[in-house]
């Protein structure tokens, strides 16, 4: 017997997230999900976000019937959990940026957080520095194009390490980027990209990000939940699109999900 989790993010992002979950809780059946047809989400609306995400989590509860939905998305959980919850009964864990312990880390008192248009322009996130952070300098930094490498990488692609530093820049400028010694992965796909972004960087820096804060709050949630036993399938990464070629199925493999399988495309 084990519980069975779908992780949902809109690439493979949410692969970062996993790998926390399998070293807390190594005997839970993983399903994945990612919305490839409708990424990135950062320069979506709020509104087509809405629409769009409740109904598809929906469907997704419905068809595989997990315990726990893990929003692993910065993007989608800032937007929508809300609007996922009122539609799904069962529990969902969102992704919440991980200012608080970036703020703590600080010893010059100036973080950056680093994330997709959609989440750093949130009210959420104005909330989290003001209750965390109101005794630090903070610089916001969005960035779709650091998605686009991640997904690269992951297929199997080279990093073009031009982008990575061009995108980064901006939070080490002025007088307040030299004393930035934390900075937030505000995406879940950053984390992909830790060892070029350590080496984009010439500062000493710490990358924090939120995956071992959703595994422990998953292993929280599942502590209330009876085992229903896990699906008469090996654990499966179910893609929202087209990108199912033989080489990112093997990226999934290597997070544990040795079946890619391709599920719809829109119209």
């Amino acid at each position: 017997m084990s519980h069975h989790v779908l992780v949902f993010d809109s690439g493979v992002g949410g692969l970062s997230v996993v790998a926390e979950i399998r070293k807390r809780l190594p005997g839970v059946h993983l399903s994945y999900a990612a919305d490839d047809e409708f990424r990135p989400y950062g320069n979506k609306t709020e509104n087509q976000l809405r629409r769009r995400l409740p109904g598809l989590l929906q469907t997704l509860v419905l068809m595989l019937n997990p315990d726990v939905v893990v929003v692993a998305c910065n993007t989608a959980s800032t937007i929508a959990l809300e609007a996922i919850r009122d539609v799904i009964d069962i529990p969902v864990i969102g992704v919440v940026p991980a200012i608080k312990p970036a703020a703590e880390s600080s010893r010059m008192g100036a973080i950056g957080v680093l994330g997709t248009p959609g989440t750093v322009k949130q009210k959420y996130v104005d909330a989290l520095i003001a209750d965390f952070a109101a005794d630090c300098r903070v610089v916001l930094q969005g960035s779709t194009r650091l998605v686009v490498q991640a997904e690269q990488k992951l297929a199997g692609k080279d990093v073009d390490m031009d982008v990575i530093r061009a995108e980064v820049a901006p939070i080490f400028a002025g007088r307040t980027g030299m004393d930035i010694d934390a900075v937030v992965l505000a995406c879940t796909h950053f984390p992909l990209l830790r060892d070029e972004l350590k080496q984009a960087v010439r500062q000493s820096v710490q990358w924090i990000d939120s995956g071992e804060a959703i595994a422990r709050r998953l292993e929280d949630v599942l502590k209330n939940i009876s085992e229903a036993g896990a699906p008469p399938y090996p654990q499966t990464a179910f893609l929202i699109g087209p990108d199912t070629d033989p080489i990112r199925g093997q990226a999934f493999a290597t997070y544990g999900f040795p079946r890619t399988i391709g599920l719809m495309r829109d119209e």
